[in-house]
C-alpha cells in the first residue's frame, strides 16, 4: 500500500509494510468514533498521506493508501464538527434557561445534556414560551 521508498528489491519488506498498513486502517475503521486515540491516529495518518500526495513519484500503493484513508479522516472531521455544534447548542440553551429561571435543577439539566442537537434547537425555540420550570419539565417529559 505505502511505498515509503522501499524499492522492489525489498519486496518482502514492502509486503510486510503493506500488510501492517492494511491492518492499521482496518483497526481504525472498526474503532468507535469516541475511541480516545482514533482522532489523533487519523490526524497523523492524514499528515502522512498529505506528504505522500506532494511526492512527484507516487506508487500505486501510495495512491491506494491515500484513497483508503481519505474517507476515514473525513468521517472523523465531520464527527468533530457535529460534536462542536452539539456543545455550542447545549451551552446556549443552558445559558438561556439559566437567564430565564435562575438555577436549573440537576435532573432537568442532565436530561437537556442528553438531547440530540435537533431537540436542543427545538428547545431553544420552545423555551421562549415557558413561564415556569414546570413548563420545561413538561416539554422534556411529555
Amino acid at each position: 500500500m505505502l511505498g515509503l521508498g522501499v524499492s522492489s528489491q525489498y519486496s518482502p519488506i514492502r509486503k510486510i509494510v503493506e500488510e501492517e498498513q492494511e491492518r492499521a486502517i482496518d483497526e481504525l475503521t472498526r474503532l468507535s468514533p469516541n475511541a480516545p486515540l482514533k482522532s489523533a491516529s487519523l490526524n497523523l495518518l492524514y499528515n502522512l498521506s498529505r506528504n505522500l500526495e506532494a511526492l512527484s513519484k507516487k506508487t500505486q500503493e501510495d495512491r491506494e493508501f491515500i484513497m483508503r484513508l481519505a474517507p476515514l479522516y473525513q468521517q472523523d472531521r465531520e464527527q468533530a464538527i457535529q460534536e462542536g455544534v452539539q456543545q455550542e447548542a447545549l451551552k446556549l440553551v443552558i445559558r438561556l434557561l439559566q437567564r430565564r429561571f435562575g438555577e436549573i435543577p440537576q435532573n432537568l439539566e442532565e436530561t437537556i445534556r442528553n438531547l440530540p442537537v435537533e431537540r436542543l434547537e427545538d428547545l431553544g425555540l420552545a423555551l421562549l414560551d415557558f413561564n415556569t420550570l414546570t413548563d420545561l419539565d413538561n416539554w422534556l417529559h411529555p
